[in-house]
């Protein structure tokens, strides 16, 4: 399996896996809550907190979904390096609010990790160079043909 695979089913699984969080969030947002890490959580008003949370996810995932179905692979790879914010982000969050160091650093740190190992993959992908012409063929379409030597 080549680089460019590997790369591309990393992107996949990571955008898969942010838009079924950031879902969960908007659909059974007090069942999937507790599993962020922070101790305590906005009950009645305050649940859109959680609302905002499953936009912001679902959001990650389409822009990552986005760039690679319209293979815009160096673009995914800076997004992606930007996007690595949010989890350690929610690790710095779980980590000062009293939870869990293993939900803080296992979570959101390994996210973090695999976010930016994908970024950084990607950027190192090199586009394909053009396979060269034979002598013999058609300039493309749009350049002036080469002067032809009188004899």
């Amino acid at each position: 399996m080549s680089l460019k695979h590997v790369t591309t089913a990393l992107a996949a699984v990571g955008a898969a896996l942010i838009l079924y969080v950031g879902l969960s969030y908007l659909f059974a947002p007090q069942a999937t809550a507790p599993d962020f890490g922070v101790p305590t959580w906005p009950r009645q008003e305050g649940t859109a907190f959680l609302a905002v949370k499953g936009v912001r996810d679902v959001a990650t995932g389409l822009v990552i979904l986005a760039l690679l179905l319209t293979g815009h692979r160096r673009a995914l790879g800076w997004a992606m390096a930007a996007i690595a914010f949010v989890p350690v982000g929610d690790m710095v969050i779980v980590l000062n609010s009293g939870g869990p160091a293993g939900t803080g650093y296992g979570v959101h740190g390994a996210t973090a990790l695999a976010v930016s190992v994908t970024a950084a993959l990607l950027l190192r992908e090199r586009p394909a160079r053009p396979a060269c012409l034979p002598a013999d063929t058609a300039p493309p379409a749009g350049t002036a043909p080469s002067p032809v030597p009188s004899a």
